[in-house]
């Protein structure tokens, strides 16, 4: 019966097997009261001498449990108000399952953050600032209801939707329409207190701000679209890593209507590459990248978001544009050969730009446009990227040509990284994928 419990376990992570380890439940404390929703934060150490693949959480008898494939939780939950027992979970990577329960009583507050005492800084937007869309939003705290804070976020108006940062800072574009707004900043203690400072703000105007395209510019749009799109592990990721990908054409959400949705499931830090072919241009030398990028919460387990164009010029030989947003060193970064053409040396190398997938606001569409050109020899000057309108300038010129023998077009890959060694899933959806050459 143990044998047979394992393999169903394995399968379908319901089973219970003896287990011999402790979730360490550090928000909410045993015997708290919280608001709705409220912030749970645990860590799995080994499950029955297995290591952990997942952890989850349920309530009372309840046999709905929400899973997390990863060894950590940091998640906001919603409960009804009352007495509950919170049934926090793991799983181990041959079927062992293990819980700690802690017992809750969730007030009858409204849901979302109270207007509890907090030290909360709102540094940008000032209360009564005018300001143009996108705007950068920047707050901090340590305490809410004299409890640290844990965790903060941000919503707008009556909206529902909240996009949360973990800890006890928060950085952001916000994108909001034109008109007369209160700006919710909210945070929440590491027992469960929700606290609120409200800033109102009004949006005079919307800036379209970005690269020059000169008129005689080609523009393929809706790149998104086309049904050559294939998906492949990327082995450069090392060797014991991996990763799968599937792709959908989704209305919502969506910018135009139609956008890809990209769901990445990896382990050992891999990667998946999702790749298309464009158009056969060997003779476009200028480029601009444009898309709409939408990162699905929860997006803890992204390392890079990278966006690659590669080109076969007139000689034969292969230009990679490469072009990556790094949470590994918090960079963007371009592609480069060290080596030469036909002994080539490919290199990423990070720029004197900041940028990390992590900071991205969650559940909305952000706008990243990315200039470059190349000579004859396949030398890249990156130029520009801009990211929800803000500039960001790279300057720099490398060699990034390659004798692959591939013969002319130019593509598109869109990758996504994985940063754990345990197994990380990511939704990712693109819409108004342009490419630009002239």
């Amino acid at each position: 019966m143990k044998a047979l419990c394992l393999s169903l376990c394995t399968a379908a992570l319901v089973c219970a097997v003896p287990a011999f380890a402790a979730v360490t439940i550090t928000s909410p404390a045993n015997g708290a009261t919280v608001t709705s929703p409220f912030n749970l934060t645990a860590t799995a150490s080994p499950c029955s001498s297995q290591p952990v693949t997942a952890t989850g959480y349920s309530f009372d008898a309840s046999t709905t449990t929400t899973f997390i494939y990863s060894a950590s939780v940091a998640a906001q939950v919603s409960a009804s108000a009352g007495v509950h027992v919170l049934h926090v979970k793991s799983w181990g990577n041959q079927g062992a399952s293990c819980v700690t329960d802690v017992t809750i009583t969730v007030s009858s507050a409204p849901s979302g953050a109270s207007t509890s005492p907090t030290n909360v800084t709102v540094t940008s937007p000032t209360n009564g600032a005018s300001v143009t869309s996108p705007f950068s939003l920047s707050a901090s705290g340590t305490q809410c209801s004299s409890q640290p804070i844990s965790a903060m976020g941000y919503s707008l108006d009556n909206s529902t939707s909240t996009t949360f940062f973990n800890g006890g800072s928060m950085a952001a574009s916000v994108n909001a329409a034109t008109g007369a707004h209160t700006l919710h900043v909210k945070s929440w203690g590491n027992q469960g207190a929700g606290c609120d400072t409200d800033v109102t703000i009004t949006v005079t105007s919307s800036v379209v701000s970005g690269p020059t395209i000169p008129s005689n510019a080609v523009a393929v749009k809706a790149i998104q679209n086309l049904t050559t799109w294939q998906a492949a592990f990327d082995a450069g990721t090392g060797g014991t890593a991996s990763s799968s990908g599937v792709m959908n054409l989704v209305t919502a959400p969506a910018v135009s209507g139609s956008a890809r949705q990209y769901i990445t499931t990896y382990s050992n830090y891999g990667g998946e590459r999702y790749s298309t072919r464009i158009v056969t241009d060997q003779v476009a030398s200028n480029f601009v990248f444009d898309t709409n990028i939408y990162l699905a919460s929860p997006i803890n387990d992204i390392a890079n978001i990278e966006m690659d164009i590669n080109q076969v010029m007139s000689n034969g030989q292969t230009v990679i544009f490469g072009f990556q947003c790094d949470g590994w060193s918090r960079s963007w970064d371009y592609t480069a050969n060290l080596g030469t053409p036909t002994s080539p040396n490919d290199q990423w190398i990070h720029s004197n730009q900041t940028c990390n997938p992590q900071a991205w606001a969650t559940n909305t569409w952000h706008h990243v446009q990315v200039s470059y050109s190349r000579d004859n020899s396949g030398n890249v000057d990156y130029k520009s990227v801009w990211l929800d309108g803000v500039q960001q300038n790279l300057n720099v010129t490398t060699n990034s040509a390659f004798a692959l023998g591939w013969a002319p077009t130019i593509l598109t890959n869109f990758q996504v990284d994985g940063m754990t060694a345990l197994p990380g899933t990511a939704t990712i959806y693109l819409d108004n994928l342009t490419l630009y050459r002239w």
